[in-house]
């Protein structure tokens, strides 16, 4: 696998985000612990969807576009942790840190909870390092990411219309 680039997807995330703020009010320094909190739910969600932790069951995982959905969420709010410290650009190099993916899961949410410890673009970047590994350890690609996230971009976007 290739790098994997997300500069072009912080300018959508801050677009998102400004709207989301001036919609409800809110800013980031007031929603940073909701926005932590928000990640470790959606990747839970996530994991959920791999069913990877589930010995008990003998169902399979989710398909690929639902589960590729459930990390897109995921993706949203790492890249709205990063603006405020000013992250504009990131290249990630593959290196998963965990050969299974449940171990892989956890080590993200070890990783997040560091970064609410000490928010700063070195856990930012360990973090955000951490859940991108994940992919690979799917199949998964930087392509099939960046499409899911536009996918559920455009989702959050009509949601604000409605008032989700």
């Amino acid at each position: 696998m290739n790098d994997f680039v997300l500069d072009e997807l912080f300018p959508l995330q801050e677009a998102l985000d400004r709207e989301i703020q001036k919609d409800h009010a809110v800013s980031y320094e007031g929603t940073h612990r909701e926005r932590i909190l928000a990640l470790l739910v959606e990747l839970g969600e996530f994991a959920n969807e791999t069913r990877c932790f589930k010995f008990w069951s003998e169902k399979g995982p989710s398909p690929k576009e639902r589960i590729l959905d459930e990390y897109a969420d995921g993706m949203h709010f790492f890249l709205s942790l990063g603006i405020p410290l000013g992250v504009a650009k990131m290249r990630h190099k593959w290196r998963p840190d965990e050969k299974e993916l449940t171990l892989q899961i956890l080590k993200t949410y070890d990783c997040v909870v560091a970064l609410l410890e000490h928010y700063d673009v070195k856990h930012y970047g360990v973090a955000f390092g951490c859940f991108l590994n994940i992919l690979p350890l799917l199949g998964y690609t930087g392509e099939d990411a960046i499409a899911a996230y536009k996918s559920k971009l455009a989702v959050n976007y009509e949601r604000q219309k409605e008032r989700y």
